[in-house]
């Protein structure tokens, strides 16, 4: 079970930046510094994806509303990326099977992407972008720092992933409210919008 950790620390970081993980488990294996990544991960094409993708994903995860629009999109992506990446850790392993470290690299993925999206929708309820900005730059360094730490203390990165995950779960409860109250005024908005197009002016 030595590769239960990674798996589900790299399952927790899928659900924020499925594209970050994919790209830093290669390179860590493409460069001799882990023995732990299987060589798919390695594959010159996959990181030249991963590599694209990531930049994408930088570039609309700092946009508001775009990025809950990424997000809805991701919702699919990100956990069958987690279960991808924890059935390879566990094939390469050999100390779990396929489908367990897939299920908990998918399921981990799929909570911490829920908290992600669900924080974003909040945080889109303020007009200003900063905050946006912050969240994304925040995410995209803890994730690198943890499955950077993970590759050479896999279970105190599990540990940190299990504290933020079940931090992120807590403080979105909190914000149910205020994502109820947004999507509430945007279609009143939409409503009355729709509304005064069907109005229009009459004929004389």
């Amino acid at each position: 079970m030595s590769v239960l950790p990674l798996v589900f620390t790299s399952g927790w970081a899928s659900g924020i930046n499925a594209y970050a993980v994919v790209l830093l488990l290669g390179v860590f294996g493409a460069t001799g510094l882990s023995d732990e990544v299987p060589a798919t991960l390695q594959r010159p094409e996959v990181l030249v994806v991963a590599g694209v993708l990531f930049l994408c994903e930088a570039v609309a995860d700092k946009i508001p509303y775009v990025d809950s629009v990424w997000d809805s999109v991701h919702t699919v992506i990100r956990p069958a990326a987690g279960a991808w990446v924890g059935a390879l850790l566990a094939g390469q392993s050999g100390s779990l099977s396929d489908l367990a470290a897939g299920v908990l690299g998918g399921s981990t993925a799929l909570a911490s992407h829920t908290v992600k999206a669900g924080t974003r929708m909040a945080v889109n309820t303020s007009p200003e972008p900063f905050t946006n900005v912050a969240l994304s730059l925040a995410e995209d360094l803890g994730v690198g720092a943890i499955v950077t730490f993970a590759m050479f203390h896999p279970t105190a990165a599990a540990v940190i992933a299990g504290v933020l995950l079940l931090a992120g779960l807590l403080v979105l409860c909190f914000l149910v409210s205020r994502i109820r109250r947004f999507l509430r005024r945007r279609a009143q908005r939409r409503e009355e919008r729709r509304l005064a197009v069907g109005a229009g002016p009459r004929p004389g």
